[in-house]
């Protein structure tokens, strides 16, 4: 694919993430929104909309597909069907099932000779690279993430899944005397379950909040370990306080150079978390354009791509930017 050939996109999900991405790839002078598949009868949006069962039958008309669908079951569930017909980016964000969507996607991909990117977005995603980036430069570093404060989109769909849920929200607000230490190089033994907190807001049906409670607190991979508030509010004031979507966090590498104590630290201030995943999202749907018309296939982590690939500025023009 040439930088001036149009890229071709579609969106599969049309919850926050998806608005967001359909309105960031409306921004773009490369892209075009070509469809969104959903499996709802009607969506209010201009774009045009195709049931999600008849994809498939699209496949030739799509470059990139979106996978803008939750972590929690969505993606695993679904995505790897996408692959088999689809170059597909999603922002899959269980960390520690990485590794098992990966190679679920891998399979996929190859099966129908297609490119997948997983796990794109901040965290995992700008976060990974930098973890990666920043660790190198130390012989022993130090490091940790750190989130918040603000909503995180996978733990709150996680809570909304829970049966009785009507609306949910989860703040993550990270301590800042965690977050010198980490700069200080003092904090060896810190935990992130020790350097977070999880604020989480519920409107329940009438008499299940006990079990609600005990569900959320249990939850592998969300909750378990981390000190975990769950309060059940209304729906006025949920809707009054908290329907915004800010984000953010810190990535502290710190480590001795030759006997002097170094710190590297990148973070993010977002004013809706959706809209900047959506960024990510849509530049790596570029970088992999790109790869699949280099006949690249399997999948791919935000790891194994150059970075000259997400933007729409030529290579050429970014190395006489860069000297």
């Amino acid at each position: 694919m040439t930088q001036q050939e149009t890229i071709r996109v579609a969106i599969a999900g049309y919850g926050n993430l998806g608005r967001s991405v359909e309105a960031i790839v409306g921004a773009q002078r490369d892209m075009e929104l070509v469809a969104i598949f959903s499996r709802r009868d009607s969506l209010e949006t201009a774009s045009r909309v195709i049931p999600a069962a008849d994809a498939p039958a699209h496949a030739d008309e799509i470059d990139v597909l979106f996978l803008c669908l939750g972590s929690a079951t969505d993606i695993p569930e679904q995505a790897p069907g996408f692959a088999e017909h689809f170059t597909t980016v999603d922002t899959y964000d269980n960390h520690h099932l990485i590794p098992a969507h990966r190679a679920a996607m891998d399979a996929a991909a190859r099966r129908g000779g297609r490119l997948a990117v997983v796990a794109t977005g901040w965290d995992p995603g700008l976060f990974s690279l930098n973890r990666v980036l920043a660790g190198a430069l130390f012989p022993a570093p130090q490091q940790h993430t750190f989130w918040g404060t603000g909503v995180s989109q996978g733990h709150s769909d996680a809570v909304r899944r829970i049966a009785g849920v009507r609306k949910a929200v989860q703040y993550t607000i990270p301590s800042g005397e965690a977050i010198e230490a980490a700069k200080r190089g003092e904090a060896a033994e810190l935990r992130a379950t020790d350097a977070h907190i999880r604020d989480v807001y519920v409107v329940a049906d009438p008499g299940e909040e006990d079990r609600i409670e005990r569900e959320i607190r249990t939850l592998p991979d969300y909750f378990v370990g981390y000190d975990t508030r769950v309060s059940f509010i209304d729906d006025a004031e949920f809707d009054a306080r908290h329907t915004g979507m800010p984000h953010g966090g810190h990535v502290i590498t710190s480590g001795d150079l030759n006997g002097s104590h170094s710190a590297v630290e990148f973070s993010l201030e977002l004013g809706r978390n959706p809209d900047f995943t959506a960024a990510c999202q849509v530049a790596y749907g570029r970088a992999a354009a790109r790869l699949a018309a280099a006949g690249e296939t399997g999948a791919r982590t935000v790891l194994e791509i150059p970075p000259y690939l997400l933007s729409p500025t030529g290579l050429d023009d970014l190395v006489k930017g860069y000297v």
